[in-house]
């Protein structure tokens, strides 16, 4: 892991206990089960995979709105999370979660201006002209009209919601943001739009993301690495552009061959990824995708690490032989 990094996940785990009759535990789902993660300040971390592989919840841990069931979250080098370890109050502003829906997380009885008062009021001590001044300015950093601060959650578009959802953490100053699914239910137009000013906004208030998305062609443009989950542990990370040119793990070259692309070949042509993922609450030993995979081998049945070249480490034994398979990007 880089010495400078902001944010770290160092073996975190968030298991869930599975409950039955008369709420009698009768088993765990490891949504997270070990990751270990680096994200440098200034950079775009992508987290990609199917649904139920972890994305979320990880999210979610590092931020705070699940305790790890074991490792730790590191911000800044000090330790934010981790079994039994209350957070820090002085970095809770710091660091930030965008939901899926904004709109959800905006009172539709309060007018978007008491929505936006309110994070200051719990995290500073600024009077009520000095919060109304941050709050104009941070308004018009994400394009929205003064005028919108009197108008209530249902009145405005989902891309604005958005917007709002952004204006909020940012009157706080955060160094991280963590966006879940940011893009998602969006017009492709209104979708370019809110990319764009995730852009601005990274130059111009000097954010780190941590970006959660199922879309592969937004996590192509907006990351500059991007780390493939599967069943709650990282199967692959690299550079992005190394990634998608040339990604190692059978699973993330089965994800790319699901995208469709315009020109290019059939999804079905080149789709051979079959069956769905385990139960997370039944996780077989060994490699967790050689049911479903196709070079797996007796090899496959010890539980391979993060195999590293560079910057670029896959999780499988064999991803030399599949390395050299034609991949998705190259038959475009």
């Amino acid at each position: 892991m880089p010495d400078a990094a902001l944010l770290e996940t160092r073996g975190l785990k968030r298991h869930f206990a599975v409950r039955g009759l008369l709420n009698r535990r009768i088993g765990t789902l490891r949504a997270l089960d070990g990751v270990d993660l680096a994200v440098e300040a200034g950079e775009v971390l992508g987290i990609v995979g199917e649904s139920g592989c972890g994305k979320s919840t990880l999210g979610k841990t590092i931020m705070g709105i699940h305790q790890p069931t074991e490792g730790e979250v590191r911000f800044a080098g000090v330790r934010v999370a981790a079994p039994g370890h209350p957070r820090p109050k002085s970095l809770r502003a710091r660091l930030q979660y965008v939901y899926q829906d904004p709109g959800a997380s905006l009172d539709p009885s309060w007018t978007l201006r008491r929505s936006m008062h309110e994070p200051l009021v719990i995290h500073t001590d600024l009077s009520r002209g000095q919060r109304e001044e941050r709050i104009r300015e941070i308004i018009a950093a994400v394009g929205l009209p003064v005028t919108h601060l009197d108008l209530y959650p249902h009145e405005i578009s989902g891309g604005q919601q958005r917007r709002i959802g952004l204006a909020r953490i940012l009157c706080l100053g955060p160094r991280l943001v963590i966006l879940d699914e940011p893009t998602s239910g969006l017009d492709v137009s209104v979708q370019a739009a809110v990319l764009a000013l995730f852009r601005e906004l990274r130059e111009r208030f000097g954010l780190t993301y941590l970006f959660i998305s199922h879309d592969l062609a937004v996590v192509r443009s907006m990351c500059d690495r991007v780390a493939v989950m599967y069943l709650g542990r990282v199967v692959e990370i690299a550079p992005a552009a190394e990634l998608f040119a040339a990604p190692r793990h059978p699973y993330t070259r089965a994800l790319l061959a699901a995208a469709p692309r315009i020109g290019g070949p059939r999804v079905t042509e080149n789709f051979t990824l079959q069956g769905e993922p385990p139960d997370p609450s039944e996780i077989p030993a060994g490699c967790r995708f050689r049911g479903r995979c196709p070079l797996a081998a007796p090899v496959c049945a010890e539980e391979p690490a993060l195999d590293f070249t560079g910057p670029h480490g896959a999780a499988c034994w064999r991803w030399r032989e599949a390395a050299r398979l034609p991949s998705a990007a190259s038959s475009s």
